[in-house]
């Protein structure tokens, strides 16, 4: 039981000091996640209270099935992006959308599938996070101006925005640049802040306890401050400032998503909601994983754990099934927000439950005020939350390592303004080709001397074939006079039947022109395998200085007789 439901491990370690340090830190991130719940609701294109009902289940969850103690789960502005592309701002689909992800990450994780997010590369991931962060920045920037009726779509979004930058609402950008002003000066405090030493006296500590929380919470403060500003103009009977709107009290009803919707024109079923999300099914699942595990191995290696992406996997469909039964869309783990977890000195996977804890009390009791936070205030948490998602180091590292790894970058980065999907697809497909082009065309160095020394500089597979009989064919057949072929073998761990069937091909055809052709240094599963199928012409040497010293003449004729069947290796 302790292998599927980690929380057994430590949950009889915990102890006392473990608690405090834990509802310290719960309390602080839920500081954090209430005003980015309302946010990133706002971004998925859905009431600012579904942002708050996605915000606790995946804390008691990953209590219980979480293999990282500082990740905590919930909306985040990534996927809060894809939600807004695969739901159509519409809240049935947003939610089935949840239930469907979570279903396709528990049997990803029942069947030990976390192996497939190896085949995202990071130069894709940085490509995709980068252009979100343009994305959603831009997203923004109508809500900062207090515009109305701006399209989705990243380009239309642009020109329109630039179009009407005319109409702007005066109150709306100086209150969202304001508050864009005020997060990152207390980003940059947090940065700069110097850690008060235990030796220090009592005022200096307290003073950095303040500088440190009110820098920390910064995303609550600043939209407090925007709400207080914006009640004020609201008691005197003007308002400049758009605000959220009014927020449904209490907490969402415990019950399984719709699998239909109704539309003016009838009812929209279940295939046909399935058929609209398309893609998505596929995109939300594997991101959401994504996002998590990176998390998770990130402040992993920094405090001495492992994490397991089948563990994971299997935390997060849980917490998106039983999610979208409290009217959650999609969450997965948040970069942010963990930071805060693990600054605050969070002990074990607990500290969700207190943040779980605060969200329903907010819901509870405090959605009666969330009406008068202003969505510039909102907007500009969100931007300050994925400007540093913007990695523009990245190309000039990838330049330097390797300028190859540019393209899938450039491609998945170009094409995410125009599709997200379209993105993430181009860019794991060009990493593929990338792949598979260095699978077909190994390195292969060959040295002439007394013999043709041929050495592939990596396993083979059968699309390596032709390319190993290309050049070994092409320097032997040019050569004079004509020598011997030694093929050293010792970086090949693996070779496959096509293989097999090629080489026993080459040794045909250089046999007709008279020249020989022998193995050296052959690991024990090639060996076997060469061997067992009993190759005509057939020659093995241990070591590349017995071939070289015998010169690959046939058996007898020099000090060390290579190996011709599987019976002289036995």
């Amino acid at each position: 039981v302790r292998g599927w439901v980690p929380a057994l491990r430590w949950l009889p370690r915990y102890s006392l000091t473990c608690l405090q340090l834990d509802l310290i830190a719960g309390m602080t991130v839920g500081l954090t996640v209430v005003p980015q719940a309302l946010a990133y609701a706002e971004l998925a294109g859905l009431p600012v209270q579904f942002g708050l009902y996605s915000s606790f289940m995946g804390c008691f969850v990953y209590c219980l099935l979480g293999t990282a103690k500082d990740v905590t789960l919930g909306p985040t502005a990534i996927m809060s992006l894809l939600v807004s592309s695969y739901a159509f701002h519409e809240p049935v689909y947003a939610i089935l959308l949840a239930f469907l992800s979570g279903c396709i990450q528990l049997a990803m994780g029942l069947l030990h599938l976390g192996f497939l997010l190896d085949f995202i590369s990071c130069p894709v991931i940085k490509g995709f996070t980068s252009a979100a962060s343009i994305t959603i920045s831009f997203n923004q920037v109508k809500n900062i101006l207090g515009l109305q009726g701006i399209p989705r779509q990243f380009f239309l979004q642009v020109y329109e925005t630039l179009r009407r930058i005319g109409e702007s609402r005066a109150g709306d950008a100086v209150l969202g640049l304001a508050c864009l002003a005020a997060l990152a000066g207390l980003r940059a405090m947090k940065s700069r802040l110097p850690r008060a030493a235990p030796a220090e006296p009592l005022a200096a500590r307290v003073s950095y306890l303040i500088v440190w929380t009110s820098a920390t919470a910064r995303n609550a403060l600043v939209v407090l401050f925007a709400g207080l500003v914006a009640y004020s103009f609201q008691v005197m009977g003007s308002q400049p400032l758009t605000l959220t709107g009014s927020i449904p009290r209490g907490l969402p009803a415990f019950r399984p998503p719709r699998f239909s919707m109704a539309a003016p024109n009838g009812t929209v079923p279940f295939s046909s909601m399935v058929e609209d999300m398309g893609v998505g099914l596929a995109v939300v699942p594997l991101m959401g994983l994504l996002e998590t595990v990176a998390i998770a191995k990130a402040f992993a290696s920094q405090n001495d754990y492992r994490i397991d992406p089948n563990q994971e996997l299997l935390a997060m469909g849980f917490a998106n099934i039983l999610g979208s039964f409290v009217s959650s869309y999609p969450i997965t783990g948040s970069f942010g927000r963990t930071a805060v977890n693990a600054q605050s000195g969070v002990c074990t996977p607990a500290g969700g439950l207190v943040t779980g804890a605060l969200v329903l009390l907010s819901l509870a009791y405090l959605t009666s005020i969330f009406c008068y936070i202003p969505r510039a205030a909102l907007a500009a948490v969100i931007i300050s939350a994925v400007v540093p998602m913007f990695d523009a180091g990245i190309f000039r590292t990838l330049w330097r390592v390797k300028r190859l790894d540019l393209v899938p970058l450039c491609v998945t980065f170009l094409l995410c303004f125009w599709e997200i999907q379209y993105g993430i697809v181009a860019g794991v497909l060009v990493s593929g080709i990338l792949l598979l082009y260095s699978v077909a065309r190994p390195p292969i160095k060959v040295s002439e001397g007394d013999v043709l020394l041929v050495q592939p500089g990596s396993s083979l597979h059968f699309p390596a074939v032709e390319c190993l009989r290309d050049a070994v064919c092409t320097r032997a057949l040019a050569a004079s006079p004509p020598r011997s072929i030694i093929l050293d073998c010792h970086h090949v761990s693996s070779i496959d039947y096509t293989v097999v069937v090629g080489l026993a091909e080459l040794l045909q055809e250089l046999g007709k022109h008279g020249i020989s052709l022998a193995f050296c240094s052959l690991q024990d599963p090639v060996l076997h395998v060469l061997l067992s199928v009993d190759l005509p012409g057939f020659q093995h040497f241990p070591s590349l200085e017995e071939a070289e010293w015998c010169g690959a003449a046939e058996p007898g004729g020099g000090r060390a007789a290579p190996f011709t069947s599987e019976s002289s290796l036995l």
